[in-house]
């Protein structure tokens, strides 16, 4: 096309397979900046700005819609990006208007968008969707040739390891980016390869053409003719929040993906596609991006899921409510499939970490959980096993068998009555746990960080037990379309009366 654009840049299809030719006229942005946004647990923005300040040193801003936040990083940190903790999912933003007047009809409205397309910067966007499109695959590589050398040694050893039964749900799938980019702490020596890979592709593509995925390509399953050129699958995801809007989300999402279509001559398709573009609409502030997560990065820890598993991400952001400090005892007394005390062990080592049920079911998905990550860890270039200071049992949450004032944290998700348990028995449930929980946690120091859903129950026991818990702090979240709360809790210096010998 012929249309202007500013500063000048262009991108269009190359005539090589998979290829995207870039026409700059200015310098190229190969070691630039790139504004990534993030979805992350809603009610948790601070915390996940807090990590993103800690962790990469930029600061974030917190957008006017709930769940998300923006930060600007150097396109060679995209490696240490998708090892955050606290985002479910990352894109990058193509371009922000934070006050976009949309026209009063439907058809002016949606026509004004399609005219955004053309007018887009999106030459510096796709050239960070293309890094992080060669980064993962060749991660994927990495870890397919890391499980073919374990499954090796595992027909060497005679399958004596506890948890040989389990490998077969630790095995990732071949497109699953969220384990792909997830980081560890025994991960070092992978790290500094991936960092370096990052590196490498960036001057690799400061050039004035890049070729996006040469290797993906070669891959390919659905490849039809090696000399035909290779034309890139989208789609358009459009959110949109407000009720000042002539149109809706689909029709949207259509109008602006007929006209990237038309601009790029990519091909449409809702299932089975290369690149997604975010059209996000909240009010009226609108952000264009492009996906860099195929797959939420919350499910990172689980193979094993049971009926209301947590998400990773919002254990992270509850963990980190209570700052654990080294040589903290942490436990998580109705631990379900363990996604908190797993979160908590891999974020925080120098914690012990003890995960707790009383549904054997739930006991026995948790260990799995545990035995895939201990799985994981052995596919390192490293001989060494790197273990996990948590261990699983099975206990009734009213009588547990630890000491009085033994234990420093306490983080769980309680029972919201509605999938499992009733309201009618949380009534009973809540008070009786609160009451243990005073006893085993620290008094003056302790700590609890709580989930409920069921907000008039939990007040109504923490009224009843205001001598051993104060409330600290309450953050308002959105799990699963619920309103829940998470409750930060202080441990007051009262003391519990011991309770009766277990043995």
């Amino acid at each position: 096309p012929s249309s202007r654009r500013a500063p000048s840049t262009r991108c269009c299809l190359d005539a090589k397979p998979g290829g995207l030719r870039e026409e700059t006229s200015g310098s190229a942005a190969g070691d630039g900046a790139a504004v990534i946004g993030a979805t992350v647990p809603t009610g948790f923005e601070v915390t996940a700005a807090a990590e993103v300040q800690e962790k990469l040193g930029s600061a974030s801003r917190i957008s006017r819609d709930r769940g998300k936040i923006y930060f600007e990083v150097p396109a060679r940190c995209l490696p240490e990006v998708h090892r955050l903790r606290s985002v479910d999912n990352l894109f990058v933003v193509v371009q922000e208007f934070k006050d976009y007047q949309f026209k009063e009809t439907k058809e002016d409205a949606l026509k004004d968008l399609e005219g955004l397309v053309k007018k887009l910067p999106w030459t510096d966007p796709l050239r960070i969707w293309e890094l992080n499109n060669s980064l993962k695959k060749k991660k994927t590589k990495r870890k397919k040739q890391n499980l073919q050398r374990t499954e090796k040694d595992d027909k060497a050893v005679g399958g004596q390891e506890d948890c040989a039964p389990n490998t077969e749900g630790a095995e990732p799938a071949a497109g699953q980016s969220a384990e792909e980019m997830q980081g560890e702490a025994s991960q070092n020596e992978e790290d500094d390869n991936e960092q370096s890979e990052a590196n490498s592709e960036l001057h690799a593509s400061s050039g004035a053409e890049t070729k996006a995925g040469d290797d993906s390509k070669a891959e390919g399953d659905d490849r039809k003719d090696e000399g035909d050129a290779k034309v890139l699958k989208f789609r358009v995801t459009c959110n949109r929040a407000g009720d000042k809007h002539s149109f809706t989300s689909n029709e949207a999402a259509r109008d602006f993906g007929g006209a990237v279509q038309e601009h790029f001559q990519w091909k449409a398709d809702m299932t089975n596609f290369d690149v997604e573009v975010l059209l996000n609409i909240h009010n009226n502030e609108v952000v264009v991006g492009i996906a860099l997560t195929e797959e939420s990065l919350h499910r990172r820890n689980i193979t094993h899921f049971g009926p209301t598993t947590l998400r990773s991400t919002l254990a992270y952001g509850m963990l980190r409510l209570c700052d654990p400090q080294p040589t903290d005892i942490i436990i998580d007394p109705m631990c379900g499939t363990g996604a908190i005390p797993i979160e908590g062990a891999m974020e925080w080592p120098g914690c012990y970490h003890i995960a707790g049920d009383n549904n054997p079911q739930a006991v026995k998905r948790a260990a799995s959980n545990i035995c895939s990550l201990l799985k994981k860890n052995e596919n390192k270039e490293s001989s060494a096993s790197l273990g996990v200071p948590l261990d699983i049992v099975q206990w009734d949450i009213c009588n547990l068998p630890l000491r009085t004032g033994s234990v420093d944290v306490i983080v769980t998700d309680m029972p919201f009555g509605k999938r499992i348990g009733s309201r009618k028995k949380n009534w009973d449930l809540y008070p009786a746990c609160l009451m243990e929980m005073g006893r085993i946690c620290t008094p003056g120091t302790g700590r609890a960080v709580l989930l409920t859903q069921d907000k008039k129950c939990f007040a109504k026991a923490l009224s009843r037990l205001g001598h051993i818990w104060r409330k600290n702090h309450t953050v308002w979240v959105n799990v699963g379309g619920l309103h829940a709360a998470v409750y930060l809790l202080k441990r007051t210096w009262e003391r519990v009366e011991e309770k009766r010998s277990f043995w």
